[in-house]
């Protein structure tokens, strides 16, 4: 009994380090993704192996299957801290039994080619969300994930300054100058990217920038906020004000209207949770609303005049899902394989797209009703039952920073606090409602993340003992 006893804590402690060791390498992994992977795998044959030094650390994208390497020995050494939290069955089973549709759709699918390397792609993201489901809720392990994760940011932030001062510039020169006469063949979509001024970092497209930014940007500000013991509030508040104001002003530059609106209305869900007087505080969230709407429209007044091409081309794109969804109600067209279908009923004047510019239409156009069913109840359903409801409770409505009057509770119910917990529910909500106009299911840098997120708070939510 005494040896036993002995061998508790050490067994105990060997758990944790094995914990904390999957939780840094998992971060890192997602980090990498938000540096290397921001390429949807339907255009993967347009990225080619870095070939020297410069091009492997700074200039190319990975190909994507070096990030399936990577995650496999992930998986493998997940599978040795995993637990099992009390989570419904059903629940469990939504993205499996999502991921095993797309591979029935991709088996009829109108071009193979497109949907295998897509489904793959879905794989990926349902061993994320495993992941963090079952690995990253134990004794806390979420705080070693964020070394990773800072760093991938902090990169994409870098990347944004540069290309909006001079670098998007340079490449477009050497781009059309050197590279362009000798491509047989370049997808019209990075042209066009390439000619517009609105920055996209190391992710595919714009409005993948600003997706990162809403999904990133509440956790790792709220990180920073909870480091009291490292650094003093004055350190705290200048940090805060340099991490978060380079991410607003690429979002800024990134040009995305739908990023701009997500913001503020994340910035004002935020301000509802601070614990101050609620005259006040709708005092604070009218002005902010006011002031975000009315540089929204400034901003942005002269795509209003022209007629707001792009929401228009949205509604062409939406009403070609859910025609194609028609056709092929049970299968769709096949995962990925949305630009076929399209080209079959677009009309003559409207633009070309290669996705849906909203995941759960593509959903349906792609892989059929039960796709679109299995996959937005999925997201729906996490997003909802992990809500952060602790503080409700206990009677009290915390702030960015501890709140006594619920860090008892907290401390007895959860090694993570409930700020950190409504920051990173904060960022899965962005991402999961630009997921309405956007394609963020397909771009791997940014959905490993969400759903890594998403495990965790699903995880997280069902370990924790209900309050009372």
């Amino acid at each position: 009994m005494k040896s036993s006893q002995r061998l508790a804590p050490d067994s105990s402690a060997a758990d944790n380090r094995f914990g904390a060791l999957f939780a840094g390498l998992f971060g890192a992994f997602l980090g990498l993704s938000l540096a290397k992977f921001g390429n949807p795998p339907i255009f993967e044959k347009w990225v080619t192996a870095p070939t020297n030094g410069f091009e492997l650390v700074l200039d190319c994208p990975w190909p994507i299957t070096w990030a399936y390497w990577l995650l496999g020995a992930t998986v493998i050494l997940g599978f040795a801290v995993a637990k099992r939290p009390a989570v419904p069955w059903w629940l469990l089973l939504l993205p499996a039994c999502w991921l095993t549709w797309q591979a029935i759709s991709g088996s009829f699918s109108v071009d193979p080619q497109l949907s295998w390397p897509t489904v793959a792609h879905f794989g990926a993201c349902t061993a994320c969300f495993y992941l963090g489901v079952f690995c990253l809720p134990p004794a806390g392990r979420i705080r070693w994930i964020w070394p990773g994760l800072f760093c991938g940011l902090l990169v994409v932030i870098a990347v944004g300054w540069e290309q909006h001062f001079g670098g998007l510039e340079q490449t477009r020169r050497y781009f059309f100058t050197y590279l362009y006469p000798r491509l047989k063949q370049v997808p019209p979509e990075y042209i066009k990217k390439l000619s517009s001024p609105r920055i996209f970092s190391t992710l595919f497209y714009p409005n993948a920038l600003a997706g990162g930014l809403l999904l990133l940007l509440p956790p790792c500000l709220q990180v920073i906020w909870q480091q009291h013991r490292r650094f003093t509030p004055g350190a705290r508040f200048l940090l805060i004000a340099l991490i978060g104001g380079s991410g607003l002003a690429c979002l800024l530059w990134s040009g995305s209207k739908g990023g701009w609106l997500l913001m503020l209305l994340l910035g004002l869900l935020w301000m509802l949770r601070l614990p101050f007087s609620p005259v006040l505080k709708r005092c604070l969230v009218i002005a902010i609303l006011l002031v975000g709407l009315a540089g929204f429209f400034l901003r942005y007044a002269g795509f209003f005049e022209k007629g707001a091409t792009s929401v228009s081309a949205r509604f062409d794109y939406w009403q070609a899902a859910i025609k194609t969804t028609l056709q092929h109600p049970f299968t769709g067209s096949g995962p990925g394989t949305f630009s076929i279908a399209y080209q079959r009923v677009k009309r003559p004047e409207s633009e070309m797209s290669r996705l849906v510019h909203n995941d759960y239409l593509e959903q349906a156009s792609d892989s059929g009703v039960p796709g679109f069913l299995l996959y937005s109840a999925f997201i729906i359903a996490s997003v909802i039952l992990t809500f952060p409801q602790s503080a409700r409770s206990s009677g009290t409505i915390p702030g960015p920073g501890p709140n006594p009057r619920v860090a008892a509770d907290e401390s007895k119910a959860s090694p993570v606090p409930l700020p950190l917990r409504f920051a990173i529910w904060l960022g899965v909500l962005g991402w999961a409602l630009q997921s309405f106009v956007e394609f963020g299911l397909y771009i791997p840098g940014l959905v490993w993340p969400a759903l890594a997120f998403l495990g965790f708070l699903v995880g997280e939510q069902f370990s924790r003992p209900t309050a009372k």
